[in-house]
């Protein structure tokens, strides 16, 4: 297999401290082009990386160039990026969430179905090791019938982290389209998904603009949530944690309790309902903190499902029904109502 020659749209943080590192890391992988509305942006980083600076993408698309790209730009422009990379014939990675509406979505998956070309969707929460076990514990039947689970995801918001600060794109509503739910607890949604191996089917929510008066956009949410077996549990999503991060969930079942990234040494923790407790030292998640992993081990997983031509390992689909949730909480604290998140992907007429 040649080697598959990538290109990065959109230059921000996600793409200079997630995707261009861990393309270089690549053996199966050259970075030869990079695009970014801002030239300077873009050529520092071409420079750095020895590849093409564009400023358009389209012009990128049209090089002939890329075999792939990851799309890290801001959200409103994820889906017509990701589907005019895709009708190029280009393999997507496209960062989370995959687009602002179940329409979107949708289009792009269709046009990577009638391209034949990956479309993936870069929830990393998959790859975390405790996270890994955790889905394997459960689906081994190590605690019983889940009955609850509670989860977090909340630091000081993207103004510490992005290469805007609190000019970020994040803040501004015509751009983010949502803030916190879509940055941190569309992560979490999927995660619950990928943990207990069933859809969340209904969401009520509360979703607030009270922590950050220069955004319009949410910074702190709390949602309800239930699958399709009657699991019911919490989801929280907040820019306005101003201690450490919180990047925890808790799963209770039956025979015992999951603690995952909820303490700062043991990975994962099982709280047996005999009273006996196994810590598991699985490496530390990635985050912005320092000392997290760096590896998030999605670039591999694009890498390879490229290579080895088959199903990417977070597709489309599993994208659309993990936004389908965001999409809900939001519909949920517009309408006062409790809202049904399930998503129906129908397949195209042969």
């Amino acid at each position: 297999m040649k080697t598959v020659k990538v290109g990065i749209i959109g230059c921000g943080s996600i793409a200079q401290h997630r995707h261009l590192p861990e393309y270089k890391m690549n053996k199966e992988v050259e970075i030869v082009a990079v695009c970014d509305i801002n030239e300077q942006r873009a050529i520092e980083v071409a420079e750095q990386y020895g590849a093409k600076a564009y400023i358009n993408y389209e012009e990128l698309l049209t090089s002939g160039t890329v075999d792939a790209v990851s799309v890290c730009t801001p959200n409103y422009l994820h889906a017509p990026i990701s589907i005019a990379a895709l009708k190029s014939g280009v393999h997507v990675l496209c960062e989370k969430p995959m687009a602002t509406s179940k329409e979107e979505a949708k289009a792009m998956i269709q046009a990577s179905k009638d391209s034949g070309k990956k479309l993936m969707i870069g929830h990393n929460q998959r790859f975390v090791s405790s996270h890994q076990k955790a889905r394997q514990l459960i689906a081994n039947g190590e605690i019983g019938k889940i009955y609850s689970f509670r989860t977090v995801f909340g630091h000081g918001g993207p103004e510490g982290w992005s290469v805007d600060g609190k000019g970020s794109w994040f803040f501004k509503e015509d751009e983010a389209f949502i803030g916190a739910m879509g940055d941190l607890g569309v992560h979490k949604a999927d995660l619950l998904r990928y943990l207990l191996g069933e859809e969340i089917v209904e969401v009520g929510a509360f979703i607030e603009s009270n922590a950050k008066d220069f955004a319009d956009v949410d910074d702190n949410a709390i949602c309800v949530l239930k699958t399709e077996n009657g699991i019911i549990g919490t989801l929280a999503a907040s820019w306005a944690y101003v201690g450490k991060e919180d990047n925890s969930t808790i799963i209770y079942g039956e025979k015992g309790i999951l603690r995952l990234e909820d303490h700062s040494t043991y990975s994962l923790i099982v709280q047996y309902a005999t009273g006996e407790v196994v810590n598991y030292e699985l490496g530390k998640i990635q985050s912005n903190d320092e000392g997290g992993q760096n590896n998030t081990h999605v670039i591999e997983q694009f890498v390879n499902a490229i290579v080895e031509d088959k199903e990417p390992a977070i597709s489309g689909e599993e994208g659309a029904k993990s936004l389908s949730v965001i999409l809900a909480a939001l519909e949920s604290h517009e309408t006062k109502q409790i809202v049904s998140s399930v998503l129906e992907i129908k397949e195209p007429a042969i």
